[in-house]
């Protein structure tokens, strides 16, 4: 009769560890590429507007959350000058780099309502910018297709919302109310 060797104990756990993890990822979604925009142009004024394309969201199928996070330096303006303002003047990159958002959709089952048609679906969570937190309640666009869920929608803030101090000088070249739009593909991690 053959011995057996017996797997050490760290690597059955290890094994038990990553079979149950890969079971539960399936339910998790990634975008690392996702889209931010947001404007607060006023008219007749030069544009107010930037968009960031490597905005991370993760999207928890089993649980309806949803979180993303965006590096406040890599929003991109057409003026330099304007970008070079808004991280140093307004925002204060240096010492507030991250947006974050983390929440929830609400009544949304994926397993019911996904399909190939877009369907609206309430979400409701926190927007932390510039060390201040403003709870957000918008709509989004979501649709899943070949494994693929694709969120879309836009809210307003304001910039006293975050404590963002807006100068006198400059004041009526930018909107009261910022527009910010999202665009998310996310894929199964």
């Amino acid at each position: 009769m053959k011995k057996v060797k017996k797997l050490p104990a760290v690597i059955t756990i290890l094994l038990v560890t990553l079979t149950i993890s890969s079971s539960f990822a399936q339910s998790k979604y990634l975008d690392r590429n996702g889209v931010l925009i947001f404007e607060a142009s006023e008219k007749l004024f030069e544009e107010v507007k930037a968009t960031n394309e490597s905005v991370t969201a993760i999207y928890n199928e089993e649980t309806n959350q949803i979180a993303s996070l965006a590096l406040i330096k890599g929003f991109r303006f057409k003026n330099s000058l304007m970008e070079e303002h808004f991280n140093e003047n307004y925002i204060e990159s240096d010492v507030y780099p991250k947006a974050i958002f983390s929440g929830k959709l609400i009544d949304f089952n994926p397993k019911e309502d996904f399909g190939n048609k877009s369907i609206e679906v309430k979400v409701k969570g926190i927007l932390e910018v510039h060390g201040k937190q403003k709870e957000i309640e918008t709509v989004l666009k979501v649709q899943k297709v070949a494994g693929t869920i694709s969120m879309a929608g836009q809210f307003k803030v304001t910039p006293a919302d975050f404590d963002i101090a807006i100068p006198k000088i400059v004041r009526n070249k930018i909107a009261k109310e910022v527009t910010v739009s999202l665009d998310f593909k996310l894929v199964a991690k």
